[in-house]
């Protein structure tokens, strides 16, 4: 009777995984079955190869939480699992797209984790538009913290996110210092800007997700840089999309299935025009509530039954 063991996924590469098991040890497996899919931070019951080289990953336990994204089939899957906190991180340069940042807000929000903004390289400065973005996350609800992986300036702020218990994830476009930011927390967790490889545009970015311990049950996962992200239009909330300002303003509308893109007495969209709602957020939310439109057409009736 072959063993069967427990333990949590610790990185990924592809359709290849690093488990640690209750012992300690961190052994090399593979999901088993082309249906069975697991991610950095799942839980899973393994069984042990016969020769003993590589574990089979047979269950993926459930998940208390998880952040999905729309892949390039148009499916749901899952980045991360077991999350209580999702950092996104950006910096001055290069530019960050902050409608990858709202996605990712979205995302967390409508999964139920908490997410807060690192911002990195603020050695560089921070130009009156970016802090007026700020402004706006904050009046979102969202914290922001301003760190230097290069000179080591917030990284207090940042550790304080990281409580015991404290699950979290980095996030955000390649370039920003995610890897970086880990070295500066654990210099001696030997991440590669060394598991980093050259991509065609000549920007090194990481190529697996990757999680360290911190101490007091708390752990950090360093997750791959991204061009884009499309949050799983699925996993959204239906009615706010994960936007904390639509949650707010949306009582007030004239219709309860208000869309908040062309209904007249809108509040959401009224708050928008007279500037008390952020402009740049709100079309963030339109762009997604419209990416959703798109990609629940594409699915068809049938599909999405």
């Amino acid at each position: 009777m072959q063993q069967m063991l427990f333990g949590q996924v610790i990185a990924t590469f592809g359709r290849h995984l690093l488990v640690r098991t209750a012992d300690g040890s961190e052994l090399k497996a593979r999901p088993f079955g082309r249906a069975l899919t697991a991610v950095c931070g799942d839980e899973v019951r393994c069984q042990v190869g016969a020769h003993h080289e590589e574990l089979h990953v047979v269950e993926v336990l459930p998940r208390r939480t998880a952040l999905w994204r729309t892949n390039l089939r148009g499916k749901a899957e899952a980045v991360v699992a077991n999350l209580t906190r999702l950092l996104v991180v950006f910096a001055p340069l290069p530019a960050p797209d902050l409608f990858v940042v709202d996605r990712y807000l979205a995302a967390a929000d409508s999964a139920g984790i908490a997410a807060a903004l690192i911002v990195n390289k603020s050695d560089l400065g921070l130009a009156p538009s970016l802090t007026a973005e700020l402004t706006a996350y904050a009046a979102a609800g969202y914290g922001w913290h301003a760190c230097s992986a290069e000179s080591g300036a917030g990284l207090d702020s940042l550790r304080g996110l990281l409580g015991p218990g404290t699950l979290a994830a980095l996030v955000g476009q390649s370039g920003v210092g995610k890897s970086s930011l880990v070295l500066r927390l654990l210099p001696a967790s030997g991440v590669a800007i060394g598991a980093l490889v050259r991509e065609e545009e000549g920007r090194h970015t990481t190529t697996a997700a990757r999680r360290f311990e911190l101490g007091d049950g708390a752990a950090l996962i360093d997750s791959p840089g991204v061009r884009d992200f499309a949050p799983a239009v699925a996993a959204l909330d239906a009615r706010t999309l994960g936007f904390t300002e639509v949650e707010r303003l949306a009582p007030g509308c004239r219709f309860n299935d208000c869309s908040h893109m062309r209904e007249p007495g809108c509040a959401v969209r009224t708050a928008a025009e007279s500037g008390t709602w952020h402009a740049r957020r709100y079309e963030s939310y339109r762009r997604l509530r419209r990416l959703r439109e798109e990609l629940s057409a594409a699915r068809g009736p049938a599909r999405r039954r």
